[in-house]
């Protein structure tokens, strides 16, 4: 996996995503002496009223890309972060790959509900879907156990 993940985009959703996410990925990026991009996508009304100000997604992202830079720089691995404001996440996270010029999308599928991804849409399956660059899905850590 060698090139594949020489810059790979991951993206991350909360905290908690982004350590699960780190855990899995960091590991295969050092081996491959890659390098990270974290991209947080903020998920724009598009005309509607959105939930919350721009500061408060702007500081929610702060506390979740401290997370990643906790984790790359424990692993020692260079990294970067992106924050994207889109009508759809799963073009905030193509957007910001292309701009990276990305060899990779890279991510651990998160735990949902089913109804709710039915209702509310899946943002693995649409990544997957979607891609016009290569994407690794990755087990998260703990599910190796």
């Amino acid at each position: 996996m060698g090139d594949l993940l020489e810059l790979v985009v991951v993206p991350v959703a909360s905290e908690g995503d982004a350590q699960t996410t780190m855990d899995a990925v960091l590991p295969r990026v050092r081996e491959a002496g890659g390098r990270v991009v974290a991209v947080h996508v903020v998920e724009k009304g598009g005309g509607t009223i959105d939930k919350a100000s721009v500061e408060q997604r702007e500081a929610y992202a702060e506390g979740v890309f401290g997370v990643v830079e906790d984790a790359c720089t424990d692993a020692g691995v260079t990294f970067e972060t992106d924050l994207r404001f889109d009508t759809d996440v799963v073009d905030g996270i193509f957007d910001a790959a292309r701009d990276h010029d990305a060899s990779a999308v890279a991510f651990t599928p998160r735990e949902g509900n089913r109804w709710l991804d039915l209702l509310a849409g899946d943002h693995a399956r649409d990544i997957v879907k979607r891609a016009d660059l290569p994407v690794v899905v990755l087990p998260a850590e703990d599910a190796n156990e």
